[in-house]
């Protein structure tokens, strides 16, 4: 498709195979680089150009348009005009430049949510990457101004966490020190944009997640309901190779396999044969057998998180069939809800079965399409259809511009999970290399820099580009306390803005907001008849042949 494994124009690589969102298949935390996601992580916006100005010539290898995916659609580029620019702004070419684009955008029903740049992380929740990487995915994405979403299962695996029985069997949180200094990481640098996300699955449910919140943080949180739970079509998983760690999560309710109470799994795991068990979470809408059923019990749901006192409410839902679709967009509209996350099969974070990522699911492209088709209808009978964020193996700016207009005007959001994660990985390693004494403490791979980070520089203000950009937003005497891993996270977030300011202002569109579906067109046959975008050749055709007939 777009991208084979070496990009000679920017001077990238991928370590292994290359997924439909650029990134590697596999990819790694202690990767020493450099494809474009990694390196974008300390050059920043340069890694828009190619490499070597002033002894090089560029030209597009033109490999886009094979095949139905999102690289199968392109970009609209108008020679005239200017829409969206600000109030005091004009249409002279002083003003309509691509610096000038306004990113900012907003989602929610009667509460509003401002965010920076249309974007937001993919759940990150009980996953050891997760739990590990934490400061780098919650302070950058608060620093940039987007919302980050904590993923489901967090209290549950946590050891110091205390969760009594109650009733209806809903425990009783005590304490849960990971779900709390993973808020408190988040909230510590918001500043109005963004917003901080508390997803909840089955055991979430069951242990009180939603009152423990709603007591101790109030409306400072959003709450996210789940449908799928974690991994794809399954529970989700996580793997533990301790024998202990495997019971206490089996006494604490999970599915473990294999079973770590079995004698004969115990004997195996002591000699060898058994090195790791693999934690599920629950299905959820087991007992639930109509359309009726489920709009019931999730409009009860919806009701008891609004009594405890949320007023922004969000609903998460997975690469399902059409009927699950209609029914997540139509019962999210209905119940006033504040955002519905459509996660399309391609994209992921690690947890789920690798035959299950490959052939379970609707494909994003085919996901959002009918998305958007849906949503149409319940916009034609003058519903105020619920705004939508569309995820799935997206990590360029280009990706983004592009499914915020197949989706526009209700998809307000991008949520990228493995790209969004790679900066928190790669400055990690950079700060444990420099610093050995933090390197446990930032949770660093590296021993030295590699020569793929000495190319760059030496030093932190060597190597990230938007090192002074944080310096600025949090003052000198902080900076000590901004792990690397946020400042690459700014950094790769400001490569992104750049890039979706130029394909914006390319479009004539001078406000993130004024984007519409009239700013793609499909390259080939089979992608305009999947997504309702008319073909490149097709398009302003008619206003062509008006223009030559005149």
């Amino acid at each position: 498709m777009r991208f084979s494994k070496n990009n000679d124009v920017l001077g990238t690589t991928n370590r292994a195979n290359v997924a439909e969102s650029g990134l590697c298949t596999l990819c790694r935390a202690d990767c020493q680089g450099k494809c474009e996601t990694w390196l974008s992580s300390l050059v920043g916006r340069k890694l828009l150009y190619p490499r070597s100005f002033g002894l090089v010539t560029a030209g597009a290898n033109n490999t886009t348009h094979v095949g139905v995916s999102y690289n199968s659609l392109r970009i609209q580029g108008y020679a005239y005009g200017a829409h969206g620019l600000h109030h005091d702004m004009s249409n002279d070419p002083d003003d309509c430049i691509f610096p000038n684009v306004n990113l900012a955008t907003e989602f929610g029903n009667t509460v509003k949510t401002k965010v920076r740049i249309p974007l937001m992380t993919g759940a990150l929740g009980s996953t050891f990457i997760a739990q590990k990487y934490w400061d780098s995915f919650a302070i950058g994405g608060a620093l940039c101004g987007i919302p980050v979403v904590i993923g489901e299962n967090v209290v549950g695996v946590d050891r110091e966490s205390e969760i009594a029985d109650g009733k209806e069997k809903k425990g009783k949180i005590k304490k849960s020190p990971e779900l709390e200094r993973r808020i408190n990481g988040y909230l510590r640098y918001f500043d109005g944009y963004g917003a901080i996300i508390v997803q909840l699955n089955v055991e979430d449910t069951r242990n009180g997640v939603a009152e423990f919140v709603a007591d101790k943080y109030g409306d400072k949180v959003i709450i996210e309901l789940k449908w799928g739970q974690g991994a794809k079509d399954i529970g989700g998983e996580i793997q533990v190779t301790s024998l202990d760690y495997a019971l206490f999560l089996k006494d604490r309710g999970y599915v473990v396999d294999p079973d770590p109470r079995i004698p004969e799994v115990q004997e195996a795991f002591k000699n060898g044969s058994i090195k790791s068990f693999a934690r599920h979470s629950r299905l959820g809408g087991t007992n639930l057998d109509t359309v009726a059923q489920v709009r019931e019990d999730f409009m009860s749901s919806v009701t008891y998180l609004r009594g405890l006192g949320f007023s922004r409410i969000t609903l998460k839902t997975g690469s399902y069939g059409m009927e699950e679709l209609a029914m997540a967009i139509k019962f999210a509209t209905d119940a006033k809800m504040d955002l519905l996350t459509i996660d399309g099969s391609g994209g992921g974070t690690g947890m789920s079965p690798w035959n299950m990522m490959q052939s379970w699911g609707v494909p994003s492209i085919n996901l959002h399409s009918k998305a958007y088709e849906y949503a149409g209808i319940l916009s034609a009978k003058g519903q105020r259809v619920v705004d939508m964020s569309f995820a799935g193996g997206f990590a360029l700016e280009d990706h983004i511009f592009k499914a915020l207009a197949l989706g526009a005007p209700f998809t307000k959001l991008i949520c990228m999970g493995r790209a969004i994660m790679i900066p928190g990985f790669v400055g990690s390693n950079i700060e444990g290399a420099i610093h050995p004494d933090r390197k446990a403490e930032v949770n660093g791979n590296w021993n030295e820099l590699p020569k793929s980070v000495q190319s760059v520089g030496s030093t932190a203000k060597e190597i990230f580009a938007s090192y002074f950009d944080v310096e600025k937003k949090v003052g000198k005497d902080e900076m000590k306390n901004i792990p690397y891993g946020a400042i690459a996270f700014w950094t790769m977030a400001d490569k992104l803005a750049c890039g979706l300011q130029q394909l914006l202002a390319g479009a004539r569109k001078f406000s993130v907001n004024q984007i519409t579906r009239q700013d793609i067109f499909s390259g080939n046959r089979e992608t305009a008849r999947e997504t309702g975008i008319p073909h490149v050749s097709d398009v302003n055709d008619e206003s062509a042949r008006k223009i030559l007939n005149s």
